[in-house]
This record gives structure tokens, sequence and C-alpha cells, in this order.
């Protein structure tokens, strides 16, 4: 039991020893040949496969960048809209009025402004947006525009139809939007 196959072949006198010996040499090279290419075959495969990931990486890598650099472009873009319809809608104030005060963020800020600016301002017919270091007026319609590009620009602009709560002790007190403090 234990012969293998060619021996088998050998004693039934199907095949004789000149064609074992030629199997058995076609055999061994072709399991040569097959080491040899099985013990490069997975290094290259291997070093396919990480220049492939590397090259994925990269690919990702880049598109990530791309698109901070798009994202910064576009920020650019939006502070340049609003940069030109400040300088192109400011509303002259006088240096000599009045403060008008207002909270920006956390800070109470103040600007001068004539009594006609400042019945505009409580209506809400001008807005106070930031403007770099220095605060400007601007048209409400401007001031719209700038919030729907920069919100944080824009001041909160006084409504006189703010939402009242009913159950407001003060509510029949009202307090006018002019009053100087």
């Amino acid at each position: 039991m234990a012969n293998s196959l060619q021996e088998q072949l050998l004693k039934a006198g199907v095949a004789d020893k000149k064609q074992a010996k030629k199997a058995k040499a076609a055999k061994h090279q072709a399991q040569s040949k097959k080491g040899k290419k099985g013990g490069q075959a997975p290094d290259v495969n291997e070093a396919a496969l990480a220049a492939q990931k590397a090259m994925e990486e990269k690919v990702e890598r880049d598109r990530l960048l791309n698109q901070q650099r798009k994202a910064e472009a576009e920020q650019r873009a939006l502070a340049a809209q609003v940069r030109q319809l400040i300088e192109q809608n400011r509303v002259e104030r006088n240096e000599n009025g009045e403060p008008y005060h207002f909270q920006d963020g956390k800070a109470l800020r103040s600007i001068p402004v004539s009594p006609a600016q400042r019945d505009l301002l409580a209506r809400g017919k001008l807005d106070i947006v930031s403007d770099g270091d220095a605060y400007a007026l601007v048209p409400a319609e401007v001031g719209d525009k700038i919030r729907d590009r920069i919100p944080e620009r824009v001041m909160a602009r006084p409504k006189a139809e703010d939402k009242l709560d009913a159950d407001d002790p003060y509510a029949g007190y009202e307090v006018p939007d002019d009053l100087m403090w």
C-alpha cells in the first residue's frame, strides 16, 4: 500500500523505467520553477499592494487638502464681498454725536450717531456691522446680505415686533428704543 502510483504502474507493466524517470524529472523541474515563482510572487504582490495602498492614501490626503484650500478660498471670497458691501453702502456717522450703545458678543460697545441715525437704528432701518476693528452703519437691506454671508459681522438689530411674553408683569411698561443711558 505504501507504494506510489509510479511504482504501482511499473509493477503492473503499464509504464517502463524510462518513462518514470522522464515524469520524475518533469515533476522536479515544475516544482523548482513553481518554487522560484512562488517565492517571488508573494513579494511582488505584497509590494504592489503596499504601493497601491500608499497611492490611495496619497490621493485621499490630496483630496482633503484640496477641500480645505477650496473652503479657505470661499471664506476669503465671502470676506471680500462683505468688505465691498460695507464700503459701498456705508452711512456716514456723526463723529460728534451722542454714543449709541450696542452689544458685540459679550462686550458692550458704543458708536457716535446723530439723532436721525439713532431713530433709524431704533426702527430697524440701519444695522451696525463689524468692519475689522471698527464698526459701520449700513442700511438694513445691506445688513441682511451681510448676515447671509457672514452672520457674526452684523450686530443684533432691535425689532419693534419682538415676541412679548403673555405672563410678563412688565408687558404694559414699554421701554423706548431711543432711551439714553
